[in-house]
């Protein structure tokens, strides 16, 4: 497997296109921004950040319908019977341009379903831009529809950062979405039902966090380790899945442009799936900065 170094200023990163498009590795001053990927890991959750698509987030029992169609999607045992982050992260990217700072990949997707009927039936093409300069990262992520029938589609990106012992993480939105016994979502609450981030919290101090944020501002701030690292969410990002498990030395804000299960929203709901169009495409971007404290 190839891997592709970047850098920039005071910034370094390691690309693995062959390996789902992961960043394996993001670097400020010689310290670890994202959790590293441990030398020779093949496990996508192991790396430091991932694209979603053509969805984010689980499914429920990977079914859904759509425009009267029943769907089935690919459950990966572990995480049975739900589906989850689309097929993006699980396939290689073909490299297009590459240079000392700047990396750009495409993934063809040709619109397949397996022996049992489970897959995603409509054909789209993903392009990832990383970048990096002086101030910092910036990935540009879109899936553009190459078939001929309206097709449903949303996007992510899944960085996981470092997480110093002092660490504090600010992030503003208006609502969480609280999820049943099987980790689906159930119902809007205000973000203190489950954890207020706006003041600043230390995510020693969390309990056990996989929830999205909706109404998110589209800004996440992260203090510790004597810096401060800024994520800032573009596009169609109005929503945040913050994922902070107790006693690791990482955590997760995944800009988002859907709900999870989002598939299965009631007809209405204004839950971020888009319908693309033949040949309209879905756009989504996140910026990483640091500066030191």
């Amino acid at each position: 497997m190839s891997l592709l170094t970047l850098t920039a200023g005071d910034w370094r990163a390691t690309v693995a296109p062959e390996q789902g498009g992961a960043i394996l590795s993001l670097d400020w001053r010689g310290q670890p921004v994202f959790r590293p990927t441990p030398d020779g890991a093949t496990d996508m959750l192991e790396t430091a950040c991932f694209p979603l698509v053509p969805y984010a987030n689980r499914i429920a029992d990977a079914r859904f319908t759509f425009e009267g169609r029943d769907e089935r999607l690919t459950a990966l045992d572990r995480f049975a019977p739900h589906a989850l982050h689309g097929d993006g992260w699980l396939n290689p990217w073909t490299v297009e341009a590459a240079s000392d700072d700047r990396i750009e990949m495409v993934l063809d997707w040709p619109g397949e379903v397996d022996a049992d009927g489970a897959g995603w039936p409509w054909p789209w093409r993903a392009r990832q831009t990383v970048r990096l300069t002086d101030a910092g990262l910036e990935i540009a992520l879109s899936v553009t529809n190459t078939g001929d029938a309206v097709m449903p589609a949303g996007l992510g990106l899944h960085p996981y950062f470092h997480k110093a012992t002092d660490c504090r993480l600010s992030l503003s939105a208006q609502g969480v979405w609280l999820t049943d016994a099987r980790e689906i979502p159930e119902r809007l609450a205000p973000p203190d039902a489950v954890v207020d981030w706006s003041g600043g919290l230390a995510l020693a101090d969390a309990p056990f966090v996989d929830h999205a944020y909706a109404g998110w501002d589209g800004q996440a701030v992260m203090d510790g380790g004597g810096r401060r690292v800024t994520l800032r969410g573009g596009g169609g990002a109005e929503w945040a899945q913050v994922y902070a498990p107790v006693g690791e030395d990482y955590f997760c804000v995944e800009p988002v442009t859907h709900r999870p299960d989002v598939l299965n929203a009631p007809p209405g709901e204004q839950g971020g799936l888009a319908r693309l169009l033949p040949g309209e495409s879905l756009n989504l971007a996140m910026t990483v900065t640091a500066e030191a404290l």
